[in-house]
């Protein structure tokens, strides 16, 4: 039972050991092939991904009676309800208004896709972020959103006021694509297929090569080895030049 457990050990060292080999022989072609695949995915990214920008602005939503001084529970409740503003925010009723203002060719699920809201940790904060291709019309857009969801918010939560935290930015670079991590990304999944391919091809080549192989696969030793002439194979190829008179 030992001498076995041996012998599979030996031999699983063997074939990681091929295995290894096989990548080091071919390791010119994986890094080509890497290379190729990152300057493609460069190019596509770089030519064909329409880049797209993101302008935020941030309101402050705090709920209080008239001409009484903030308190505890109001602040408390301010938090809880951030969902229900962002919901709101996101509303057809808000999306829509702004679409018709701004005489935008967008239905309501193809405006929702461009907006997102969210609300950083232990606060009353929301922030309207807008995705558009044009950086001017994602600014133009989130400032729209957030003034017809104030009034919006207003009307149906009974508050008195919501407080401009900051206003929608100009955005200057693009948040997508990302043209390095897609060229990375590229050239990564071109190595991995392309090392798949040769391991693929070198686990289905069942051919015997060397006289190592015989032993290990036929369990048959060797009784001799008849070497190529090359010398001699070449130099039959080639012809002889005949002097003509």
């Amino acid at each position: 039972m030992e001498e076995n457990t041996i012998r599979q050990t030996d031999e699983i060292e063997i074939d990681l050991w091929e295995i290894c080999l096989v990548l080091i022989h071919n390791l010119a072609l994986i890094i080509s092939v890497g290379i190729m695949v990152a300057l493609g995915a460069f190019l596509f990214t770089q030519l064909l991904v329409t880049p797209t920008y993101e302008s935020t602005t941030k309101i402050y939503i705090l709920n209080k009676q008239e001409n009484a001084s903030v308190t505890y529970s109001d602040i408390q409740l301010g938090t809880q309800l951030t969902k229900d503003y962002a919901e709101l925010i996101q509303s057809r009723f808000v999306l829509e208004e702004v679409v018709q203002g701004m005489g935008l060719d967008l239905t309501y699920e193809q405006m929702k896709e461009k907006v997102s809201v969210t609300t950083p940790t232990d606060t009353r904060i929301l922030a309207i972020t807008v995705k558009d291709s044009d950086p001017v019309m994602a600014m133009k857009m989130a400032n729209a959103i957030r003034e017809a969801a104030a009034v919006h918010i207003m009307n149906v939560m009974d508050i008195q006021a919501v407080n401009v935290a900051e206003t929608a930015n100009m955005p200057m670079k693009k948040s997508s694509p990302s043209v390095l991590k897609n060229t990375f990304i590229g050239g990564l999944l071109g190595v991995f297929l392309i090392i798949a391919v040769v391991l693929v091809r070198y686990l289905m080549d069942d051919t015997v090569k060397t006289p190592e192989d015989v032993e290990k696969y036929l369990q048959l030793s060797t009784l001799a080895v008849i070497p190529l002439n090359e010398g001699e194979s070449e130099g039959k190829k080639k012809k002889k030049k005949v002097k003509r008179s």
